[in-house]
């Protein structure tokens, strides 16, 4: 089968300097001569997947398979999926950890904003895709919150002149310019995510990757900090990508929601027509909301013909419309 695939060594760097090489790419490295070939993708797609597979090194089992899946600009994309089940390594091959920190054998191509991954630096796919991982710490380069912005800013060779604008910007954006002359350590986890996400936003990147961004966090932190994602997103045109555990939280802000098991992408469309499967879902170790189980049942039972809900509010609609 893979014969028919196209296979391509990735040599990898490791993952240890990935978030600070891409931050601390210079603008003036590659020529245009040297520059990778765009892949011709429709205006509207964003990041395409084509036939894409992968194995690490040290495994002898491919960690994704066949995977297809096109997200178009401006998306906001929700991935999950059982613990194993391959969805971090999706967003790797969209910032390009893969195939430029884990070594393995690469099948197929991803393309982002036109670029193919496999061919494309580290550099050109650091000016398109910001990403923050789930730990934290791991990634702050600074001892004071406005230092962290300046950081990636500076290396980046921005204009002198626009800096002072992006760092207010960005801090502005997720609600967090009070913390600018904060030391890091003395910031709550929420408050360290925020920088993160703040830090990589004055960079003005086209994809936005989270892995996981509220895995430490509080229910009310986790929706603030969906909520200043999805407004920037809305006001900025910038797709986002994110990782995570808690379905209901995606589905509330997710346009297309990722359901990734056994390395196969199992359900790719909205959170409605997704959350329909819940059933599905349960069996594949994925927690549905208690309001879409319950809708769910109704609908099992002939008593509701209505479209799938994930909310509470939804789930008393549709209890009022069954007791009408």
């Amino acid at each position: 089968f893979f014969a028919s695939l196209r296979r391509r060594h990735a040599t990898g760097t490791g993952l240890n300097v990935l978030f600070r090489q891409a931050r601390t790419a210079r603008a003036n490295q590659g020529t245009p001569a040297t520059r990778p070939r765009r892949v011709p993708t429709r205006k509207a797609t964003m990041i395409q997947f084509r036939d894409f597979s992968f194995r690490y090194r040290e495994s002898n089992d491919l960690v994704v398979r066949d995977i297809n899946l096109t997200i178009p600009d401006g998306c906001f994309v929700g991935i999950t999926g059982a613990a194993g089940s391959g969805k971090s390594t999706l967003t790797y091959a969209v910032n390009g950890i893969i195939p430029h920190c884990y070594p393995g054998d690469f099948y197929g191509e991803v393309v982002v904003e036109g670029l193919d991954t496999m061919e494309a630096s580290l550099t050109d796919l650091s000016r398109l895709v910001g990403s923050v991982c789930q730990d934290i710490d791991s990634q702050m380069v600074a001892t004071v919150v406005e230092d962290e912005l300046l950081y990636g800013l500076e290396n980046f060779s921005v204009p002198r002149e626009e800096i002072p604008g992006r760092v207010t910007e960005a801090l502005a954006a997720m609600g967090i310019a009070d913390l600018r002359d904060r030391t890091i350590d003395s910031l709550s986890g929420g408050q360290k995510q925020k920088v993160a996400v703040a830090s990589v936003l004055a960079l003005r990147p086209q994809v936005l990757v989270l892995d996981e961004p509220t895995a430490e966090l509080d229910p009310a932190s986790s929706v603030a900090v969906f909520d200043l994602l999805a407004r920037y997103a809305r006001e900025h045109g910038t797709t986002v990508i994110v990782v995570e555990q808690k379905i209901a939280l995606l589905s509330d802000y997710a346009d297309m929601l990722v359901i990734v098991d056994g390395g196969r992408i199992r359900f790719a469309d909205g959170p409605e027509a997704v959350l329909a499967h819940a059933d599905e879902l349960l069996a594949l170790g994925v927690n549905v909301p208690r309001a879409t189980t319950l809708v769910n049942t109704l609908a099992d039972r002939g008593l509701y013909d209505g479209p799938a809900v994930r909310t509470v509010a939804g789930a008393v609609a549709a209890a009022k419309e069954v007791l009408a």
